[in-house]
């Protein structure tokens, strides 16, 4: 008794058999145009892609020893972790920080600025926010009891160094009370100069503008013998100068045990404002507004914890990412992600919206377009068979049947030449077998006798499993 014979092995691997489903060179017609619309539309959208932000960021503080310098000294710490360097210079004050903010060959990203400062709003700067009060101080020699600035009419004032914010805002209120007249008076001293000068006599009375915790403000506060001015007309002035709050420095608020101050001080306080040029890079933006919010959250003689920093613009309009910061808090990205990580994606965006626009749409339609190319090879050969077809079933036709069945033989020898894959080979050979079945019919009629399976079908008796031309 013989033994069965083995059972019958695939001769292709798996792999092998996929790739053979595959029509490489109908996939790389309809892919090609299709990679060259998605690199077109990326071209496109590269144009307007932000740039990698800069390694290092310039701020334009204040003197040595101000509130600015000191502040600036806290931003440092909190932004160079994301490995931005923070380059703080030194300058005279607000106006000269607003100087060098408008002047394109400064290379200065962000700079304090008194409120009041920049009354003309000068274009290409935009606010982050007010930082914190700074108010006026006005300290003169001998005992307390003054309470108006017309009180000091005839004596020596220090009033700022040029280019000091301070100069700006304490020749607001002089000009108010008609002190401006007499300019021998009114020195251009501040900072640390100006208390050595009043500490040495060479001055009467000396206005600073700035925190609590400026040196100056917190040597001459402990001084002997120089007073602070509690200004009577402190509501007057708050109502009269738009950039002006009216605040108290409480009884004991520097120190209980010396009681500094002896009484509750009446005083009027702008507003410290972190300005940036237009141009500036987002993610720098990004980074100082949250450095600021740590940096001035902390509760002082003037503001409640969290009061600080406000979405106050001043004198300029509030930059879009800081109003959409104090509105929702930072960006949804960097929430979540390393700051690197978040800015990159966020700079990719612009070109992600257009990629998926127009690869989503293309790599939908492209399996169709694909199952169409390979099929519309074996359609076409539909329509010459169905025409031979009918031509050869004339009657009048000129042509002999082995003519026709010769031109049948060349059809078939094209379709068997047709490349299709593995997926679509059904339809190749459904093609084949409507030539065989032609051929039988011409065959058939040639020796005068129609098989009966033809008789109603074949291509030309409308088989409904034929595909349609």
């Amino acid at each position: 008794m013989t033994s069965p014979p083995p059972p019958y092995t695939l001769r292709a691997s798996a792999l092998r058999n996929w790739l053979r489903q595959l029509s490489f060179r109908d996939m790389f017609v309809l892919v090609l145009p299709a990679l060259l619309i998605v690199g077109a539309g990326f071209w496109f959208a590269a144009r307007y892609i932000k740039p990698a932000p800069p390694d290092f960021t310039t701020f334009s503080c204040g003197a040595e020893g101000s509130a600015y310098e000191t502040y600036c000294a806290r931003y440092k710490p909190l932004i160079e972790p994301f490995g931005v360097r923070v380059d703080v210079r030194q300058s005279a004050g607000s106006i000269e920080n607003l100087q060098r903010l408008m002047d394109t060959e400064q290379s200065v990203d962000f700079a304090f600025v008194q409120g009041g400062s920049a009354e003309d709003h000068p274009p290409g700067l935009l606010s982050l926010g007010a930082a914190y009060y700074e108010p006026v101080w006005v300290f003169y020699r001998g005992r307390p009891g003054l309470d108006r600035l017309d009180q000091l009419k005839g004596l020596r004032i220090g009033v700022g160094a040029e280019g000091s914010g301070t100069r700006h805002l304490a020749l607001q209120l002089l000009e108010a009370h008609a002190l401006v007249g007499d300019a021998k008076l009114l020195k251009p001293l501040g900072g640390t100069a100006g208390v050595v000068a009043l500490l040495s006599r060479k001055i009467d009375a000396l206005i600073v503008v700035g925190a609590v915790n400026s040196a100056s403000v917190w040597s001459l506060l402990y001084a002997d013998g120089i007073s602070l001015m509690s200004m009577a007309q402190s509501p007057a002035y708050a109502r009269r100068f738009p950039h002006l709050s009216e605040v108290t420095l409480p009884r004991g608020a520097i120190d209980f045990v010396r009681d500094i101050p002896s009484r509750d001080i009446s005083m009027v306080a702008t507003r410290a404002y972190v300005v940036a040029r237009e141009d500036t890079h987002p993610a720098l933006i990004d980074l100082m507004l949250g450095a600021m919010k740590p940096a001035h959250a902390e509760a002082t003689v003037f503001q409640h914890p969290g009061e600080f920093p406000q979405s106050d613009g001043g004198d300029f309009e509030l930059h879009p990412r800081a109003a959409r910061f104090y509105e929702v808090g930072p960006p949804f990205l960097q929430r979540y992600l390393p700051f690197s990580i978040a800015n990159l994606l966020d700079r990719m965006i612009v070109l992600l919206v257009p990629l998926l626009a127009l690869a989503v749409p293309l790599f939908r339609i492209l399996p169709q377009l694909y199952v169409w190319r390979v099929r519309s090879k074996l359609y076409r050969w539909y329509g010459e068979l169905k025409d031979l077809e009918r031509q050869a079933l004339q009657e009048d036709t000129t042509r002999s049947r082995a003519e026709w069945l010769h031109d049948l033989d060349r059809i078939e020898i094209a379709v068997a030449r047709i490349g299709v894959p593995l997926s679509h080979a059904d339809y190749h050979y459904q093609l084949r077998a409507h030539i065989h079945m032609v051929r039988r019919r011409l065959q058939g009629l040639a020796e005068n006798v129609v098989p009966a399976d033809l008789s109603t079908s074949g291509v030309a008796a409308g088989d409904p499993a034929a595909p349609r031309v």
